[in-house]
């Protein structure tokens, strides 16, 4: 009887063209809708803008669902229509809970336009569960010094969510979640944490879990028996899992346990009765035919 693989799967991930830059989608794909809670995995950077370039993702509506927004290098200016108006620092956590729904934009500076700067991050989505999908929405900033760190042989781990390793990340949850980063030296191991379902995207660098090589710019979906990964080289990565909330329909920019809700998002949308964002309600990004 052949013992069962630690790597269940391997998602390379599909390219999308947004706002002046490139992402890599690793989730959803078709086999792959979730991996735990999160409906969204999307890697961008590193990209260098000249100066004059930078992000314009114009207004956009959610709802049903948070974003998770995590940066390595540079810098992204959030607004949206709850008035919230700042900068996402490396880091950083923005945690936007789209509920009933919000609007929001992410662009770059003028300022920083005009120097040029280098950009490199992560956004993810996760759906809320279905008691609380019609929240009021909400905005929280956690600063750096705020998520909680931990080191163990030749690896730094930050846990951005949820707990791991003995820590507990202060950013709010609403369903068992986990995301955490690590930065492993080469030779390095890390015991994985426990997560219903869990899966391990790679950075860069190369990483092993249980011998199975897991590439970079890959998101392995991991099987209950995965305990170990291991650094081949200067490694960094991000941990995703949790508990999985049932079935959920995606359409653009909306997600929720009810298909004619997002048919209703859509319409409001088409209609303009979505909240308008204070200082940038100029333009947006109209829902696609």
């Amino acid at each position: 009887m052949t013992s069962e693989r630690s790597i269940l799967k391997s998602i390379n991930p599909h390219v999308k063209h947004l706002g002046g830059f490139d992402v890599r989608r690793s989730i959803p794909q078709i086999g792959q809708r979730s991996i735990g809670p999160w409906v969204f995995f999307d890697h961008f950077g590193p990209v260098d803008f000249l100066p004059g370039e930078g992000i314009n993702v114009r207004p956009h509506p959610h709802i049903n669902l948070a974003t998770v927004s995590y940066l390595f290098q540079g810098e992204i200016y959030h607004r949206d229509s709850l008035g919230n108006a700042l900068a996402i620092h490396p880091g950083a956590i923005n945690l936007m809970v789209a509920g009933k729904g919000i609007v929001h934009s992410e662009r770059t500076r003028e300022a920083l336009k005009e120097t040029g700067y280098k950009l490199h991050g992560l956004q993810l989505w996760h759906a809320l569960p279905k008691s609380v999908e019609e929240i009021d929405p909400a905005f929280f900033h956690t600063s750096a010094e705020d998520i909680p760190c931990g080191h163990s042989k030749g690896v730094e781990y930050r846990v951005m969510m949820g707990e791991a390793y003995g820590l507990k990340s202060p950013v709010k949850t609403y369903s068992p979640i986990l995301y955490l980063e690590a930065k492993m030296s080469a030779g390095s191991s890390l015991e994985l944490p426990f997560a219903d379902e869990m899966g391990v995207y790679v950075v860069n660098g190369q990483a092993e879990i249980d011998g199975e090589p897991s590439p970079v710019y890959s998101m392995s979906v991991l099987s209950d028996s995965a305990k170990l990964i291991s650094a081949k080289s200067e490694t960094r990565l991000a941990i995703i899992g949790g508990a999985a909330l049932g079935k959920r329909y995606m359409e653009w920019n909306f997600i929720s346990s009810r298909k004619d809700r997002i048919e209703q998002a859509k319409a409001d949308w088409l209609q303009g009765r979505f909240d308008k964002i204070p200082n940038d309600d100029e333009e947006f990004i109209p829902l696609p035919e």
